[in-house]
């Protein structure tokens, strides 16, 4: 080849790597421009140890939780410019009751409660750390309810079907691709139907596939109408896979770990 030629390849090249990176930072974002819901922590637990001991460790719950947050629409989305339900703000509560934690309501106002006894129980069980860990792992979780798309077409999240598979996969999903959940917890077994971890763990192994199956899969939600489980996967990564089969890759990869 001549020095010519081997310059003129070298030129091709260069402008290749350098569109490409420009193409690649298309969908990234600093999150700068992000607006924050208005958190408004209420503490119902005053006297407990639960309450001693999350305060103790979280003193500023305003800027635990807007971590949190950040975590979750960047595990979702692309970019604030992204749609993003509008949660203008978050009504967060410890409480002394029995359970762990839940969301209510939508946007723009969410509801999430936290149990003082979970906390309590989670100190018992492993100290500090654990608490932290478990803490961060549900709010993770609570917090993917309220940011997180909706299907369409296929019933409501009482009816136990895909709209419940979907809300409840995701969400423990985003919890354990922020190590939210000890990895050990992924075990063989069960179905691609029984939401939260089972589910979870295997659309967190799909980004293996895609590295952007999570949002994708989120997105889906608004593209695909009536919403379906299978036409996800088709819509994601292509004609040729399916949820079933793709199910039982994941449980022959889980064999072999």
């Amino acid at each position: 080849m001549s020095a010519k030629n081997v310059l003129f390849v070298l030129l091709v090249l260069f402008y290749l790597c350098c569109f490409s990176g420009l193409f690649s930072q298309e969908k990234v974002s600093d999150w700068n421009s992000f607006r924050y819901p208005e958190i408004n922590f209420v503490n119902h637990a005053e006297g407990t140890k639960g309450w001693e001991i999350y305060n103790r460790i979280i003193p500023d719950p305003e800027e635990y939780i807007n971590a949190a947050i950040l975590e979750v629409v960047k595990t979702l989305y692309w970019s604030e410019k992204d749609s993003i339900p509008d949660v203008r703000r978050i009504n967060y509560a410890l409480r002394d009751v029995d359970g762990i934690s839940a969301k209510g309501g939508g946007p723009p106002e969410i509801t999430i409660f936290y149990s003082s006894r979970w906390v309590e129980k989670s100190e018992k069980d492993a100290g500090d750390d654990k608490v932290l860990f478990e803490t961060r792992g549900v709010l993770l979780h609570e917090l993917t309810h309220g940011f997180q798309l909706e299907p369409q077409g296929i019933g409501t999240y009482a009816d136990g079907g895909e709209f419940w598979i979907f809300i409840e996969g995701m969400a423990d999903a985003v919890r354990i691709h922020n190590d939210g959940f000890p990895q050990d917890n992924r075990k063989p077994g069960g179905s691609w139907k029984d939401g939260y971890q089972r589910t979870g763990y295997f659309l967190d192994w799909l980004t293996t596939k895609d590295p952007d199956f999570l949002r994708k899969f989120n997105k889906s939600a608004l593209d695909i109408v009536p919403w379906g489980f299978d036409k996800a996967i088709k819509y994601i990564l292509g004609q040729h896979y399916s949820v079933d089969a793709l199910w039982d890759e994941y449980q022959d990869y889980l064999q072999i770990q």
